[in-house]
């Protein structure tokens, strides 16, 4: 390591220790002098000592002392005696001042061994960490008070969502098993993360935007992901009368305007240049969307009218574990079928296992006629697969509102999906007639 390198990561370290002592001296800006532990200094110079300890010990000779490097070693002693004096004065200052904290020895321990980071690995990383921390030290006030809020049912959901996510999905086999291409394990598993991610994302956006905006917010938000998902937590919410039927239906509508509309999206996430593929569907996509927001803007106006139902909604769980696994396993066997029926018939399959597969998920689809065109398929097949699929979902919220939401909620989504089915079949019809001359 030249001078220069040495020489701007200790100005990292230093900066790691700045950065951590500035909150934890603000926070304390109004204690006598001499009753901190640690202030703004103690914690520049904490980072600094462990970007100095670490690069002594980069200096020292490379040898092994009883199967252990001596970089290790050295980092491990000065880590450990940093560590008990820090530990001694945060222990003598909770004792002044009559209460139990360990805040500020585990600052002082991390901010030690960012600063040593910041000379051993990558300074970016150390810093970006010294970030977080430090942003997470300043929430004090406000995590500590969503934590009075929060509720059991609340917690559970979301530690059993972050579970699923940061445990289950990891360890799954990431590989196809079964026929017709088989099912991805990993892909199920991200289907259930997704359908418990919208309801969640729905309960929390009511609880703190309200129901109108908090339903809306959650219903575009869960769009991006999968308009099906927002279509079934959005139902169960009206089989249990958690909110209005007609607000509710409001909320698929928006979802349902931004899949049609994500579907451009993931063909230009692919390849730019691939988007004269589904040039030919954009028309209808867009007539579909219009009708959909048009429909929710027609309900909100509609419900408006009526204020005291939006009072009336409380969602009481933010999801249920296990209809949501077993909802995800269900469509995954929807997909399977979809493939199937694709293989069968080969090139001309296309469009039917496209509606099959569309069912669940207008994305596989989008993906798959994007990657087969144009080796396997000519354009025109592939924008009407495409479109197949996005008709076959739309169908499908009538099938999922009228077996799960039922009442005024199931018949909203049947006039929805019918009105995007007309316009976006109309816009289709007209296009492809135009390309016909």
């Amino acid at each position: 390591m030249d001078l220069d390198e040495l020489v701007s990561r200790l100005g990292v370290a230093l900066g790691i220790g700045l950065l951590i002592g500035l909150e934890r001296g603000w926070r304390r800006r109004g204690a006598t002098a001499g009753s901190r532990a640690a202030g703004i200094r103690t914690f520049a110079l904490s980072g600094l000592l462990g970007g100095v300890i670490a690069a002594l010990a980069l200096a020292l000779p490379k040898q092994e002392v009883g199967g252990a490097a001596t970089l290790v070693i050295v980092l491990g002693v000065a880590f450990a005696a940093y560590s008990a004096v820090i530990a001694l004065f945060t222990r003598a200052e909770n004792q002044a001042a009559g209460h139990f904290s360990a805040t500020t020895a585990m600052a002082g321990m991390l901010t030690f061994a960012l600063g040593a980071y910041a000379l051993l690995g990558d300074m970016r990383v150390a810093a970006g960490a010294a970030v977080a921390a430090t942003a997470l030290l300043a929430a004090r006030e406000e995590l500590h008070g969503w934590v009075e809020k929060i509720t059991w049912p609340e917690l559970r959901s979301a530690v059993v969502l972050l579970a699923m996510t940061f445990i289950g999905l990891p360890i799954l086999p990431d590989a196809p098993l079964g026929p017709f291409g088989g099912v991805n394990p990993r892909e199920v598993w991200l289907i259930a993360i997704v359908l418990a991610s919208v309801s969640f994302l729905g309960y929390v956006a009511v609880k703190y935007f309200g129901a109108r905006r908090g339903l809306l917010l959650a219903a575009a938000a869960g769009g991006v992901a999968s308009s099906t998902a927002v279509t079934i937590a959005n139902a169960r919410r009206a089989a249990t009368r958690e909110g209005p039927p007609r607000l509710l239906a409001a909320g698929v509508a928006v979802a349902s305007a931004v899949m049609f509309l994500r579907v451009v999206g993931i063909v230009a996430a692919l390849k730019v240049e691939l988007l004269v593929l589904v040039a030919p569907a954009l028309p209808a996509l867009i007539a579909a969307a219009l009708t959909a927001l048009g429909f929710a803007v027609a309900w909100m106006i509609w419900q408006h009218a009526d204020r005291d139902e939006y009072r009336s909604v409380k969602f009481r769980n933010p999801f249920d574990l296990l209809s949501v696994v077993g909802f995800a396993v269900f469509l995954a066997v929807i997909i399977v079928l979809g493939r199937a029926v694709g293989e069968a018939f080969g090139a001309t399959g296309a469009v039917a296992g496209a509606i099959v597969v569309g069912l669940v998920d207008v994305d596989a689809v989008t993906v798959s006629m994007v990657r087969l065109t144009p080796d396997t398929l000519s354009r025109t097949q592939a924008v009407l697969a495409i479109l197949a699929a996005v008709a076959s979902d739309t169908v499908s919220k009538i099938a999922i509102g009228a077996a799960i939401g039922r009442g005024w909620f199931a018949a909203d989504l049947a006039v929805l999906a019918c009105g995007c089915l007309a316009m976006g079949g109309a816009a289709a019809w007209l296009t492809f007639a135009y390309l016909a001359l």
